[in-house]
């Protein structure tokens, strides 16, 4: 870390250079869920008329600026005096309509800017403070194996905390940091601090409930980092039993992976051959595109597992709807892709699937996650299954939530084309599905061909 971070300026500046106790190294998976309940409180306890609105200084690590944290930021800007934010200039955020408001500022870091590898965010109202500071391993300290290719396992040295004069004291180094790029700023920045911590006289806030949320998402976040870990030990023990079939060990390990897919469906009692139909409609989808063989086959493969990452998720994940999910069943479902990513890792030879599994999540218009790519920058095959698998989850009933009929799931996606689907890809399917009403097809309700680890079962 170098000495110019603020991390290390903090340390410097405090009493006997003894930084917050809970100062240590942190998966960024882990940090993300600290930034979000921090900036959850901004958004519960601030309201538009409030006189506690808090000063908001925060720092984006260089690398692409997410769509979804931009909307975000609209919002949390609502609900605060004054927004800074700090970020490389071709984050684009610049275009966003954020930057457009009067009480946010952004601040264009310099490439060769120790802040392009920290991510820091600094809350300071009237009745309560809190910070988060972060700053991510250099490629020596990554070793013996380099920095990891999977974003959830980047490591950053961090603290939080809500200790008044280390948020304070926080606050005043980045402050002076902005001086560098606009003095202006920076003046008004020391002038609206100083006026907020003169207010000494004013109650401090309950801050149980973001302390409680922060338990909670440390708790599920660390709960699927043991999840991963402990299907890839089950993944193993499968792939000893998978033996039988085969003596290649990378069919070993796909017998295995497909097994833990098919243990996903048991688990669903209302959507029971999800990959199977899932996987066949996408086929069905890509063959009308003309794609490829190999595309096809890796696609067929990539419907078959795209559901792996929810193995170890609670139950409520197959009997209840998103709105009614507690924040630990919300965490399994929200980083679904990125958990059954990090277990078809294990296979390196399945890395055009595994791409293909952890873009399903994106969106057309960039919003989506985990990297936020937009167009045509999304891999068609998880265009596709992204598509199809919205599609295939609404004519199947969930918790309260009946099934619809084709006609309407097809509605359901034509009203999300451009913004969370390829609109061509929408066209395509509503071919096969007036196609199917008109009786002139059958939507096929598993793939072409099926590995024989699943033919046995069946």
């Amino acid at each position: 870390m170098k000495p110019e971070s603020t991390l290390n300026q903090l340390k410097t500046n405090l009493p006997d250079q003894q930084l917050p106790s809970s100062y240590g190294v942190y998966f960024k998976n882990t940090l993300v869920a600290l930034c979000h309940a921090l900036e959850d409180h901004i958004l519960q306890s601030s309201s538009p008329e409030s006189t506690q609105k808090p000063l908001v200084l925060v720092t984006f690590q260089q690398g692409k600026w997410y769509l979804q944290e931009a909307d975000r930021y609209q919002e949390i800007a609502q609900a605060s005096n004054h927004v800074v934010i700090s970020a490389v200039a071709d984050s684009g955020f610049i275009s966003h309509k954020t930057s457009q408001l009067d009480n946010v500022s952004l601040v264009n870091l310099d490439l060769n800017d120790s802040l392009v590898q920290e991510w820091n965010l600094i809350i300071i109202a009237p009745n309560y403070q809190a910070t988060l500071l972060c700053h991510e391993l250099s490629e020596d300290e990554y070793l013996p194996d380099g920095k990891p290719d999977v974003d959830m396992e980047r490591k950053f040295y961090g603290l939080w905390t809500f200790d008044r004069p280390v948020v304070a004291k926080s606050a005043e180094i980045l402050i002076e940091k902005v001086r560098y790029y606009d003095a202006n700023l920076a003046n008004q920045l020391r002038v609206k601090l100083q006026k907020i911590l003169l207010k000494e006289a004013i109650a401090p806030a309950d801050l149980s409930g973001v302390v409680s949320r922060i338990v909670t998402y440390l708790q599920s976040s660390q709960q699927q980092m043991i999840s991963v870990n402990r299907q890839t030990r089950e993944l193993w023990e499968l792939e000893g039993k998978a033996l039988r079939f085969s003596r290649n060990l990378n069919a070993n390990k796909l017998q295995a992976f497909l097994r833990i897919a098919q243990r996903v469906d048991e688990r669903d009692p209302t959507n029971p051959v999800a990959s199977l139909q899932v996987a066949a409609l996408s086929e069905t989808l890509g063959q009308l595109l003309d794609l490829p063989t190999l595309k096809l086959r890796r696609l067929r493969l990539a419907g078959l597992l795209f559901r792996v990452g929810l193995v170890s998720a609670p139950k409520e994940v197959f009997t209840q709807t998103k709105s009614e999910f507690d924040d630990v069943t919300l965490g399994f479902w929200r980083d679904r892709a990125k958990i059954a990513a990090q277990l078809l890792a294990a296979m390196p030879e399945l890395a055009p699937v595994t791409n293909i599994v952890a873009h399903q999540l994106e969106y057309w218009d960039g919003s989506g996650q985990p990297d936020g790519l937009r167009g045509e920058e999304i891999p068609i095959e998880s265009r596709i299954l992204a598509l199809v698998a919205y599609f295939q989850d609404l004519t199947q009933p969930r918790g309260s939530r009946p099934g619809v009929s084709l006609s309407v799931a097809l509605e359901k996606c034509q009203e999300l084309s451009e913004t969370r689907f390829d609109p061509a890809l929408v066209a395509s399917l509503s071919h096969v599905v007036r196609l199917t009403e008109m009786g002139m097809m059958q939507l096929p309700d598993r793939p072409s061909q099926l590995p024989n680890v699943w033919l046995d079962d069946l």
